[in-house]
């Protein structure tokens, strides 16, 4: 059962990374990758998962250590437990960063694979969509002194 749970936290997260990344226009994928309720569907895996070693994952976060998380994660409902709460968390990441792009007009052909990265290595495309926002508002902002002749050119 742990092993379905473990899969079934991917799978219910997948089709609103498909949608962001395939449909990413589309009405319904703006509604639905709005909404934080995506991720309620996979935090009830994770409490399926966390709830029966509940004691062990209260150690771990009560006083993190690495030997704590290694013996968490020994267990499968913990290492099942910790995987669901990542999946939860990176799809949340994921959806900010696609609501972001579209409100600063960042190409769905740009973030399609930054989303991919994101769905694989989280902090990685996490930081390369940060550094790609701060270099767009860097621009626009030097597009925008330029344009009220504020930007020093004589």
């Amino acid at each position: 059962m742990t092993g379905f749970l473990f899969e079934l936290s991917f799978w219910l997260a997948a089709p609103v990374w498909l949608l962001m990344i395939f449909a990413p226009g589309w009405g319904p994928t703006v509604r639905i990758a709005g909404s934080p309720w995506t991720v309620v569907p996979v935090l009830m895996v994770y409490l399926a998962l966390a709830v029966p070693v509940f004691p062990e994952l209260w150690v771990a976060v009560r006083s993190p250590d690495l030997d704590t998380f290694r013996d968490l994660t020994a267990l499968a409902g913990g290492a099942g437990a910790i995987w669901a709460q990542v999946i939860a968390w990176d799809l949340l990441i994921g959806q900010w960063m696609y609501r972001e792009a579209r409100r600063l007009g960042i190409s769905a052909l740009l973030m399609g694979p930054l989303l991919v990265l994101t769905i694989l290595l989280s902090p990685f495309g996490l930081l390369l969509f940060l550094g790609l926002r701060a270099a767009r508002s860097w621009h626009a902002t030097r597009e925008d002194l330029a344009a009220t002749g504020a930007g020093g050119a004589t």
